[in-house]
């Protein structure tokens, strides 16, 4: 099992940190370094000024948002990332939520599957090189009765196929990101649960396209908190306010696949009063509502040896590319969380 760094958002109050902790994952040997985007600073600058000051770490989007740009967009940065990189680039794609979608680019939040089918379909077909047209409910290329004709990509990618990952969690996203995709891009993971809530869609998407898990990269992202057993619950307490705006406040009451996903974990009573509160704008009730046991069931807290037996149950369950994102109050904080994950991974035998 591999190692992978995700820096979050930018802008999330830790930018002047953020490069260090990218060089010191280099450094250690994780894998790859993830970065995200919602409504505030977009993956591809901040991937583009981590990869101009690493050497070896993958960069990658989880993710690039499908309603922001068009496929073809998409194909033109991923190729040029991966030229600039050196070969280093994943593509990390995903269909954001409602709000953000309507709300922010004005883009309809409806028929999500076939258009992140599609989108797919062109992107990989743009970035083979061949001249990109497409009939599709989504997109056709190019436009008919007009000026347009079949283009196709200027630019080299360093590798004939740059890997390309989903955001999925619902089961029927889960299924299609098997089929399609490289990877899938996995969020509130417990791995107690892993298999029925995400391992046997994608497996079952990965027979449907004739092919097994073998080389599909299972990659969920867990928040890392280093620190005693003995404060472990107090070490969960970090996490709260982050817990709480996904569970409760990442989405509508009808439409929050995070909720969804708590519930289908079995805590349904608990997923219902957080998102009850946090509605409301209660946010400090909806944090207070939490079950210890679903934070530490979806994150590493405690001791190094705590943590390598929880990557223990990961690798167990599935997981190639287990992403930290390190807490700490201070930079040296979160360099030590990080250096407690190589730790870890060599403990657990993983390494």
């Amino acid at each position: 099992m591999q190692l992978g760094i995700n820096l979050g958002y930018w802008g999330a109050g830790m930018d002047g940190d953020n490069l260090a902790v990218a060089r010191e994952a280099d450094r250690l040997g994780y894998a790859v370094c993830w970065a995200a985007e919602a409504y505030g600073s977009d993956a591809a600058t901040v991937l583009t000024w981590v990869a101009a000051q690493t050497e070896r770490i993958d960069v990658g989007s989880a993710i690039f948002q499908i309603p922001a740009r068009q496929p073809a967009m998409t194909a033109m940065t991923a190729a040029t990332l991966d030229s600039l990189s050196g070969g280093r680039f994943r593509l990390g794609l995903g269909v954001s939520g409602p709000q953000v979608s309507e709300g922010w680019y004005g883009v309809k939040f409806d028929k999500p599957l076939a258009r992140t089918r599609e989108y797919v379909e062109i992107v990989r077909k743009a970035m083979t090189r061949e001249r990109l047209s497409y009939d599709g409910e989504h997109w056709t290329l190019p436009l008919p009765d007009g000026p347009g004709k079949p283009l196709k990509l200027t630019v080299h990618p360093e590798r004939e196929h740059i890997p390309l990952y989903i955001a999925a969690i619902g089961p029927k996203n889960l299924e299609q990101t098997g089929e399609i995709a490289d990877g899938a891009l996995l969020i509130f993971p417990s791995a107690e649960h892993l298999e029925d809530t995400a391992v046997r869609h994608l497996r079952a998407g990965r027979e449907k396209a004739g092919k097994t898990l073998e080389g599909f990269d299972i990659v969920p992202t867990l928040p890392l908190a280093l620190g005693e057993d003995k404060d472990v619950e107090k070490l969960a307490d970090t996490f709260r306010p982050y817990t709480a705006l996904y569970v409760g406040g990442m989405g509508s009451r009808q439409q929050n696949f995070y909720n969804k996903q708590a519930r289908r974990m079995g805590f349904e009573a608990a997923a219902a009063e957080i998102q009850d509160k946090y509605l409301s704008g209660d946010k400090e009730g909806a944090a207070a509502a939490i079950p210890h046991d679903l934070i530490d069931k979806t994150t590493l807290l405690g001791s190094v040896d705590r943590i390598a037996d929880r990557m223990k149950e990961y690798a167990e369950a599935g997981v190639t590319t287990l992403t930290l994102a390190p807490a700490g109050w201070t930079l040296d904080e979160r360099l030590a969380a990080l250096r407690a994950g190589t730790e870890a991974l060599e403990r657990a035998g993983l390494a």
